[in-house]
């Protein structure tokens, strides 16, 4: 289990728990979408949480996925990770794309729809959904935009 993980299921928690849910409840609210099990698994930090569940739990929660994030995680003045990365929507449509990237066409493609934003060609998504993103590879942002660029999915700013 990665500290990140731990830190996210402490907020998971914290969130449940300000809006007075037991993790039964929660299974019971959701008439059973969400298992209290699952969510106890993700709250500990020893199950991985997709960004795409994050996001159903956001919406479950009704709260920004922002919020699920934990705060001490946002960058310092001195990081490296860009506020944001500009996605090039073409190159990550590829057939032969990595099928490792295929979350963060999937990603791209769940922002596209929330936003209503079919330009076709680039994407730019900010630095909190860059480290929602990177949860899901087990990496820190910083890696996962050198991966991108490695992959040649990140368009020029």
């Amino acid at each position: 289990m990665s500290k990140y993980q731990h830190r996210l299921g402490g907020r998971l928690r914290a969130i449940r728990q300000q809006q007075g849910l037991t993790l039964q409840q929660v299974e019971e609210l959701s008439e059973g979408k969400w298992k209290a099990v699952v969510v106890g698994s993700y709250e500990r930090g020893d199950r991985a949480v997709s960004v795409a569940k994050l996001s159903e739990l956001g919406e479950f929660y009704n709260v920004p996925v922002s919020e699920l994030l934990p705060k001490e995680d946002v960058p310092s003045v001195t990081s490296s990770t860009p506020a944001k990365v500009m996605l090039d929507l073409r190159r990550l449509a590829r057939s032969d794309l990595d099928p490792e990237l295929q979350p963060v066409s999937r990603f791209a493609h769940t922002i596209q729809l929330q936003r209503g934003d079919f330009n076709g060609s680039v994407l730019t998504i900010r630095g909190e959904d860059l480290r929602a993103l990177s949860v899901i590879y087990g990496t820190d942002p910083d890696e996962l935009v050198i991966r991108l660029e490695d992959e040649g999915v990140l368009a020029e700013l």
